[in-house]
C-alpha cells in the first residue's frame, strides 16, 4: 500500500499501521526508511471451530471456577441439531464442536478462546476485533525476521486451536517512504503463499 490509504471497512487497522510507521519518537519514522507489514488473518467459521475441551482448559487457566467451566463444557458438547423447512425436519445431528450461532454467550466464549493469541516480539503487535485478527510488524533495515517468526508462531497457534483460512488471508504493506524501491519478502503459511494486496476489505 503506497499512499497510506485503506478501505473504510478496515480503516482502523490501516490507521494503526500508519501511526506505527510514523511514530514520533524517531525510531519508527519514515525518514529512517521503516515500513509496516500487516497480515489480515481470515478464520473460517470461527464459532463452529471452537474445541470445548481446549476452551475449558483455557477458562481454568484464567481462574474460572471449575463448576462454571464444567457447565460451559456441558453446554457445548452433545448438542442436538436439525433443520426444518416447512413441515419437513431433517434427522438429528449431535455436535460437540463449536458454539451455537445466535447465542449471546458464543462471542464471549470465542474471545476467551483466543485470549492467548498475543504478540511475542517488541516489533510486532496483534490487533483483534471480534473474529478479525491483524498481525503488524515494524520492519527496520529491511529485516523482516521478527515479523515472519511472529507469523509462524500464529500459524502454530492456529493449528493448535483449529483456526485459519489461508486462502482468504492477505498482506497489505504500509510504506510511506519514497526514497527507494523495496523487495519485500513473501509470506507462506502451511506452504501456501499469502496474497499481497494494495487494498483490502
Amino acid at each position: 500500500m503506497t499512499n497510506c490509504s485503506a478501505n473504510k471497512a478496515t480503516s482502523s487497522s490501516a490507521n494503526v499501521g500508519s501511526a506505527y510507521a510514523n511514530n514520533a519518537n524517531g525510531t519508527i519514522g519514515t525518514a529512517n526508511g521503516n515500513y509496516v507489514k500487516m497480515l489480515f488473518v481470515d478464520y473460517s467459521s470461527v464459532l463452529n471451530t471452537i474445541i470445548p475441551s481446549l476452551l475449558t482448559t483455557k477458562l481454568e487457566d484464567l481462574g474460572l471456577h471449575t463448576s462454571l467451566c464444567d457447565w460451559i463444557s456441558n453446554f457445548l458438547t452433545d448438542r442436538p441439531q436439525s433443520v426444518r423447512v416447512g413441515n419437513c425436519i431433517s434427522s438429528t445431528l449431535i455436535l460437540s464442536t463449536g458454539a451455537p450461532q445466535g447465542c449471546v454467550l458464543s462471542p464471549l466464549l470465542y474471545s476467551l478462546y483466543t485470549y492467548d493469541c498475543t504478540a511475542t516480539s517488541s516489533s510486532t503487535i496483534i490487533v483483534k476485533f471480534t473474529d478479525n485478527t491483524v498481525v503488524m510488524g515494524l520492519i527496520s533495515d529491511n529485516d523482516e525476521r521478527a515479523y515472519l517468526e511472529e507469523i509462524k508462531h500464529l500459524e502454530n497457534w492456529c493449528q493448535e486451536n483449529n483456526l485459519l483460512n489461508v486462502s482468504k488471508t492477505n498482506e497489505p504493506i504500509v510504506d510511506c517512504s519514497k526514497k527507494q524501491e523495496r523487495h519485500y519478502q513473501s509470506v507462506r503459511i502451511s506452504g501456501t503463499r499469502v496474497e499481497r494486496v494494495d487494498s483490502f476489505s
